[in-house]
């Protein structure tokens, strides 16, 4: 799967947040933060078919469109995409520049703590 656009995960967020939604409703949840026309949002969603990132259900009236990748698989690609693509796949240096630039609190540390010692690190 190629990367997500910042377009195409405002649109897959929608659908994650509705569970499936008609294009009005799709419409509605994006205008706040895109201003997007019915227009606009309907041309996303059906090129988003096309790559396999939406299913349009068409056996009702209005169409129900639904996200056809879980939120947590295009978390997990879009991680390894930045890993790799920033970091050389090393994730110890990942963890090391974030923790470099917003140090952890207690309660923080300690929990990352505790997966380094359940991952036997």
């Amino acid at each position: 799967m190629p990367r997500l656009s910042d377009s195409e995960w405002q649109v897959l967020t929608a659908l994650w947040d509705s569970g499936g939604a008609s294009l009005g409703e799709v419409v509605e949840a994006l205008r706040p933060a895109t201003g997007w026309s019915r227009n606009t949002v309907l041309t996303y969603l059906t090129r988003m078919e096309k790559k396999g990132l939406v299913t349009i259900d068409k056996e009702g009236y209005p169409h129900r469109y639904r996200a056809a990748l879980d939120r947590e698989t295009c978390m997990a690609r879009e991680r390894q995409s930045f890993l790799s693509r920033v970091y050389r796949g090393s994730a110890g240096d990942l963890v090391a520049a974030f923790l470099k630039e917003s140090p952890l609190s207690a309660e923080e540390r300690d929990r990352l703590k505790a997966l380094l010692d359940d991952m036997e690190v």
